[in-house]
């Protein structure tokens, strides 16, 4: 079985979909962006990639003046599929924004929910970032080759996990690379979790062999030493880490996650214009540019309409490899 990669290629004709960003001066009061009670919604656990997402994007949209006491909450449940429902169930409401991604597009098809993601309003793709293989301070494995010739001999005794249902990225990510080692991704003992937080006590506490995340979320802990970084699934080695990537260590898997935002269906069009506006600012915001950097984020931006068609273009794709797995 050959697993499709899940990239999301930003070339020349991406940029000249989108545009030039929006460069904008001044308070959100100023431009009009400011949304009296805005929130943003993040379907999993405290600590996890949407939860750092959403809140990051908060702080530096206060900071930026172009809003105020925006309202972050947390409403975890089915892989992301109940807060998904909410968002759906809250039809009109301009005032309410999900953050979401890769393992919620997988989570609708696993958790056969009623409610989809052409049901929502697409505002924007926000960001991308490689995944990582992480161990506890105390394994016994200090190296990816260490890790990987221990997988392919025993791979149902080897517990790994994620922080996304099957379908999600840190799934899909776990799969390609047991592909592309020589094992049968069917046999891997794939463990999954809602979001990065409740993934990292298990991790920590010994319970798995491994765990397959995203930087951002485990960067303090990789920098503290209670987690080693044995690789790394993007295209090249992340900065400040002493960490292969796949390819280096003979696994030919280069794989990338993404992350967005999502409003409630039913919008009137000056409501949708209001965000879509207040998201091109936020991304345009030197506060932002510097979370980039500082999570190890890559720019993704996609807005809109635009971001929809990547939305149909992505659940398409996750429903073969779910079919592929038999699952």
């Amino acid at each position: 079985m050959r697993l499709r990669a899940f990239l999301s290629p930003l070339g020349a004709a991406l940029l000249l979909l989108i545009g030039p960003p929006l460069i904008t001066t001044g308070s959100g009061a100023e431009t009009g962006t400011n949304i009296p009670g805005l929130q943003f919604m993040v379907p999993n656990t405290p600590g996890g990639g949407y939860d750092i997402t959403a809140r990051t994007a908060a702080k530096d949209a206060e900071d930026a003046g172009l809003n105020h006491n925006i309202e972050v909450f947390n409403l975890p449940g089915a892989g992301g599929t109940v807060g998904l429902t909410r968002l759906v169930n809250d039809r009109g409401n301009g005032k309410l924004a999900m953050s979401m991604g890769l393992g919620v597009v997988g989570a609708v098809h696993t958790n056969h929910s009623p409610s989809t993601l052409a049901d929502t309003t697409p505002l924007a793709r926000l960001v991308e970032e490689p995944n990582i293989v992480v161990v506890a301070k105390d394994s016994k494995y200090r190296t990816i080759g260490q890790l990987l010739a221990d997988w392919r001999k025993k791979p149902r005794s080897l517990a790994v996990g994620g922080g996304s249902s099957p379908g999600g990225p840190d799934h899909l990510a776990t799969m390609q690379m047991a592909d592309k080692a020589g094992l049968t991704p069917k046999r891997v003992n794939y463990v999954p979790f809602d979001g990065g937080g409740e993934l990292l006590a298990s991790v920590l506490g010994g319970k798995l062999a491994f765990g397959v995340s995203g930087i951002s979320e485990y960067r303090d802990q990789i920098e503290s030493g209670e987690l080693r970084l044995l690789a790394v699934t993007g295209r090249e080695r992340i900065d400040g880490f002493d960490a292969p990537t796949l390819q280096e260590a003979g696994v030919d898997v280069v794989f990338t996650n993404w992350r967005g935002l999502l409003a409630p269906p039913g919008l009137a069009e000056n409501e949708r214009a209001k965000l879509l506006r207040f998201v091109d600012e936020l991304r345009a915001s030197p506060e932002w540019r510097k979370s980039l950097k500082r999570n190890g984020w890559d720019d993704a931006y996609l807005p809109g309409d635009a971001y929809g068609r990547f939305l149909t273009e992505q659940d398409r794709r996750v429903e073969t490899v779910l079919k592929e797995l038999g699952q």
